[in-house]
């Protein structure tokens, strides 16, 4: 089992697109990247943490790639809009590829700039070292799956 960290925005529907992958055994939402201990969703939400919302993601390299969930990330998300996605604004939805290893760090940087083309403007997807992850509350947890749920 291999661990990898993707922030891309809001970190609901993010999870949702990395739960529909098979090979992927588990996933969480959380916080990443920033210097307060313990922060909560209103204090990432104040853009004073430095954390990212961020999807933790444990998969099964036999039935999928790093470089696969790579190529996820960047179809979901806009990576050349600096600290947005949609409507959303603020450092905390930055475009950021957290990590784990040197292989993931080299497959991210040469994603990176095999994808430099196929977007509109220079791409400013932080690529930078795994730190650490601070869960977000329950009620963030596979999101998407719980208000599907109760619509329905």
């Amino acid at each position: 089992m291999e661990k990898a960290t993707f922030g891309a925005g809001c970190f609901w529907g993010v999870e949702a697109a990395f739960r529909r992958i098979k090979g992927v055994k588990a996933t969480a939402v959380g916080y990443s990247g920033g210097t307060t201990v313990n922060p909560t969703y209103e204090d990432v939400c104040s853009g004073t943490t430095g954390h990212a919302e961020v999807v933790s993601v444990d998969f099964d390299p036999a039935e999928v790639s790093y470089e696969e969930l790579l190529d996820v990330f960047w179809q979901i998300h806009d990576p050349t809009t600096l600290n947005r996605q949609g409507p959303d604004v603020g450092s905390q939805y930055r475009s950021a590829v957290f990590f784990h290893g040197p292989k993931q760090q080299a497959a991210a940087a040469k994603a990176r700039l095999e994808k430099a083309s196929a977007f509109p403007g220079p791409i400013v997807t932080e690529i930078t070292p795994a730190s650490e992850f601070f869960m977000a509350e329950d009620y963030h947890q596979q999101y998407e799956e719980k208000r599907r749920k109760r619509l329905f």
